[in-house]
């Protein structure tokens, strides 16, 4: 991987229908959830002028999009990713849009929409991810519970100068801890990765960026925590990209600090939303629809394709000859001479 200084976005595995160029081409934080539509086939409302990310099949998309969002480091030491990019205005960005896109045109197949941040204790699930992920730890003390029990991450990998008992370290753990489970399910439940409905995964870490206010980023804790973050999302990355038969796309983005807090309403990706019109106190029309230009089409060529119909036979029944053209007409003629 070719070396990115400062905040960055990083392609640790993609199929090959999933072209991403290598290059110096920065993209903008806020952009990242378009990118990650594009990348799973879907259309967007801007278009997306980058260069890293280009066209590809229109009948191939990745069965799945796993996008992994490390705060409190710029970079991580990722030697087998497919290409990186600077990441510049990083402002805080969630990945709503592309659920919701998800279920609005896969409601059906139920397809797996997972969005965790462990640290705080946020977490939606949507489609199948309800009944695999309903065991995985969420609340901080289920996750503290879980590295004590047998075949945590605490007797598998090496701390270092980690602590097991100083709450910073143990927040980071646990993320690492969920990484791991995220895995062990999927390979328990190896048929969401053969439907035909593309799943969605995103997570956020933050134990790195405790670590770094708490310990300094020149600390050991702070480097030991670094190194072992980059190898386990290593190995996330390629376990994952293996259960989905390759066909997956798994990023990653590191983050020093977002520009501005993130503020979230709580809320059900499946209830009712109100459409406000904030155009409306100068008198300015509603959005369209991110498909209108596409429903428009199919209505206007059908209903042009249909008139055409109804003017042709329109021509040929006016311009027919009865005792020619009608078996009706023929056969009266005929019973008329043999009367």
């Amino acid at each position: 991987m070719k070396g990115v200084h400062g905040d960055s976005f990083t392609v640790l595995q993609a199929p090959e229908f999933v072209s991403f160029q290598k290059g110096d081409w920065p993209v903008s934080g806020e952009k990242i959830p378009d990118l990650v539509a594009l990348t799973m086939g879907f259309s967007v409302q801007e278009d997306l002028l980058w260069p890293g990310l280009q066209a590809g099949p229109l009948f191939q998309r990745p069965r799945a999009n796993i996008l992994v969002v490390v705060r409190g480091v710029d970079s991580l030491a990722l030697p087998q990713s497919v290409a990186s990019y600077p990441l510049e205005n990083p402002v805080p960005f969630t990945m709503d849009s592309v659920a919701e896109t998800v279920h609005s045109l896969f409601a059906e197949d139920t397809p797996v929409v997972l969005q965790l941040a462990p640290s705080e204790e946020r977490l939606y699930m949507l489609g199948k991810a309800n009944a695999v992920f309903e065991d995985l730890p969420v609340t901080l003390q289920q996750i503290r519970a879980r590295l004590s029990q047998d075949g945590s991450v605490l007797s598998s990998l090496p701390l270092n100068s980690l602590s097991r008992n100083a709450e910073a370290d143990l927040l980071f753990l646990s993320e690492v801890q969920v990484l791991h489970d995220i895995t062990a399910l999927l390979q328990r439940h190896r048929h969401l990765a053969k439907d035909h409905s593309p799943d969605l995964y995103s997570l956020e870490l933050s134990g790195l960026e405790e670590l770094s206010r708490l310990y300094g980023p020149d600390s050991p804790q702070y480097r030991d925590a670094t190194a072992l973050l980059a190898s386990v999302l290593q190995k996330f990355g390629q376990d994952v990209y293996g259960l989905y038969g390759n066909s997956s796309v798994v990023e990653v983005v590191t983050v020093k600090a977002f520009e501005a807090p993130l503020t979230r309403k709580s809320r059900s990706i499946l209830e009712s939303r109100q459409i406000s019109n904030r155009g409306s106190l100068y008198n300015l029309a509603h959005k369209y629809d991110v498909e209108y230009a596409v429903v428009f089409n199919i209505v206007l060529w059908l209903m042009i394709v249909l008139a055409l119909a109804v003017i042709v036979v329109a021509y040929n029944l006016w311009n027919m000859d009865p005792g020619y053209d009608s078996i009706i007409y023929r056969m009266t003629n005929q019973k008329i001479r043999m009367d």
